[in-house]
């Protein structure tokens, strides 16, 4: 669960508590490791390995909904001048973070949930935007991300460049039944504009319930071709309309 105020890993007293956590949360502990190993995989390959690891304050393994935003941001990064968290959290001290959780607390999106990012590892600052390659490969840390997430039944794109990266990269042939809800991203610049602060908090909203208990019987299914002809996804669209993966048994 996340804190009773916005920006509490700010304090070090909270933010050693949730370091303490990392390894003996049983439903992050899974999370953390797979972290590591993908620390050391791109340490080992002369890449970027500054990753942000899970908030133990979330819901780990057990994750029904996925908040998939667009890159760290300084204020995940431990190792910067200014030392961030560490993880990647709406508790964390920036505003991104703030409007975040403010966003959950009015969709009432507390427990059930994790954030993580299309572009796992620490590009810079904010303005520092991700290339195609960053999309392409940090869907596949997506995609092992979603195996272990066995309840997972929706992710939340956060912005246009994570929305752009699970659609092109994430999403197709990805094996399971998934919702996509799309929304904005909560930095300033963006809650600042009129309606989209309201859209983040519905989406949210919507995010919360368990689509798969909705009757979709009547709803006409679309499928979509890769290059070759071969099925890649088959989907419909829900009454809310936000997109709904069918299971490939179910094709």
């Amino acid at each position: 669960m996340i804190s009773d105020a916005p920006r509490s890993l700010g304090a070090a007293s909270v933010l050693r508590d949730r370091l303490m956590m990392r390894h003996s949360s049983p439903t992050t502990a899974p999370l953390t490791a797979w972290v590591e190993r993908l620390i050391d995989s791109r340490a080992n390959a002369g890449l970027i390995a500054e990753v942000p690891t899970f908030d133990p304050a979330e819901a780990g393994i057990n994750a029904r909904v996925l908040l998939l935003l667009e890159a760290p941001g300084p204020m995940t990064n431990a190792l910067n001048s200014h030392p961030g968290s560490g993880f990647i959290s709406s508790d964390n001290d920036d505003s991104t973070a703030e409007n975040l959780w403010h966003a959950r607390q009015d969709a009432e999106l507390i427990d059930d949930t994790l954030l993580w990012n299309i572009v796992p590892w620490y590009l810079g600052p904010a303005d520092k935007k991700p290339k195609v390659s960053d999309l392409r490969e940090g869907a596949k840390t997506l995609r092992e991300l979603i195996s272990m997430l066995p309840e997972l039944h929706t992710v939340v794109t956060l912005g246009v460049i994570p929305r752009n990266g699970w659609t092109r990269f994430g999403r197709p042939n990805l094996g399971t039944a998934m919702r996509t809800i799309e929304t904005w991203h909560p930095s300033q610049l963006a809650m600042n504009q009129p309606g989209k602060r309201e859209h983040l908090a519905e989406a949210l909203t919507r995010a919360r319930r368990d689509w798969r208990h909705d009757d979709a019987s009547n709803r006409p299914v679309f499928i979509d071709h890769d290059i070759e002809g071969s099925t890649v996804a088959q989907w419909y669209t829900n009454a809310d309309g936000d997109r709904v993966e069918i299971h490939p048994r179910w094709w």
